[in-house]
């Protein structure tokens, strides 16, 4: 893990969604450390834009996108919108299980299609921006 990595306002609010929501969903415009701040809470990732895993990915999200959702949770899905059928996928997932912070889907973009279901009830949404830094944080170092 990153040492030079100042907290944000962002993690506290992760922290308090993961308690409650099945699954959280951080969206901000690019570069404003919605990946490094997630990885801090997640307990397992799978990054959809990793070259070397590219095609076993494509492949799985064809077959069987619930293949992609094993791992320990909070289970991070990076740029989750490069692969809309997750998003049904974790939507089911969630349901089944019933617990809360079980997924952290991250994104800056909107995915291509739309996904089956919105996620009401089950997706609770924290937007960051850039420079989210807390003071405390940034006068500490």
């Amino acid at each position: 893990m990153d040492d030079t990595y100042l907290p944000r306002l962002a993690d506290t609010m992760l922290d308090e969604k993961l308690a409650h929501a099945r699954a959280v969903v951080v969206r901000g415009p690019k570069w404003c450390g919605k990946t490094m701040t997630s990885e801090r809470h997640a307990k397992s990732a799978l990054y959809l834009q990793d070259p070397r895993e590219a095609q076993r990915i494509r492949l799985a999200v064809k077959v069987d996108p619930s293949l992609l959702l094993d791992g320990d949770r909070p289970r991070l899905i990076d740029e989750w919108q490069d692969a809309p059928q997750l998003w049904d996928a974790v939507r089911f997932d969630v349901d089944r299980a019933r617990t809360p912070g079980q997924f952290i889907l991250t994104g800056s973009a909107t995915p291509g299609e739309s996904p089956m279901h919105s996620g009401t009830g089950r997706f609770s949404f924290l937007n960051m921006r850039p420079a989210s830094a807390t003071c405390e944080s940034m006068l500490s170092s």
